[in-house]
């Protein structure tokens, strides 16, 4: 069973309106929360509200850069605000060179996971990920990118928990959302109940 719930957002996308997006049948809600060590989105914080008093499941999720992994997961998790029932993820993808290593994004992983008893998820593409198949970080679930008409597992993982198989333009439909238009969609590998449980949990 495979559930097309998940949307993934950033600041990029300007108008948002969460209410129809539930209305839409989205459930749950990935956003970009921080980079590095001192960027913070300028939206998150105002649509982590909004998305709460509409009831939908919150993500928050960290852009990986070539800086120390565990103060890149200092910022990220002094930002997000109460992380109980926060999904948590690591985005690894290129970034003009200055991109995350595998140390440094076992370093973060290792943080977040001391700091809150949960491991974060890895979003990356099979072919960004394939130097990442490190025993820490292939424990995290994966988050995979790839907008064509099924997941490619990167080397490592045996499975994944999100795919983004759209970015709102490529990829299979449907693209758009009400209230939000095309945008970054995700499907989760299981059923709304196990979406919902995996969600808050971790398991």
């Amino acid at each position: 069973m495979v559930e097309n719930v998940v949307i993934d957002l950033s600041h990029w996308k300007q108008d948002i309106d969460f209410k129809l997006a539930k209305e839409d049948g989205i459930l749950g809600v990935m956003h970009k929360a921080t980079q590095g060590l001192k960027y913070v989105d300028p939206t998150y914080e105002e649509r982590r509200k909004v998305a709460g008093e509409e009831g939908l499941l919150w993500g928050a999720y960290h852009f990986g850069v070539g800086e120390k992994g565990k103060d890149q997961a200092e910022h990220f998790l002094e930002k997000i605000g109460d992380a109980s029932q926060v999904l948590l993820a690591l985005d690894i993808e290129e970034n003009g060179g200055n991109n995350i290593t595998p140390e440094q994004a076992e370093d973060f992983v290792n943080q977040v996971h001391e700091a809150t008893g949960r491991l974060p998820l890895i979003y990356g593409s099979a072919y960004f990920l394939k130097d990442f198949a490190t025993p820490t970080l292939m424990k995290c679930p994966l988050w995979i990118a790839r907008w064509g008409e099924s997941p490619m597992l990167p080397k490592g993982w045996n499975d994944w928990i999100l795919w983004q198989y759209t970015d709102g333009q490529t990829g299979p439909e449907p693209h758009s959302v009400k209230g939000i238009g095309p945008c970054d969609r995700d499907k989760f590998n299981g059923t709304l109940e196990e979406l919902k449980k995996f969600w808050l949990t971790g398991e």
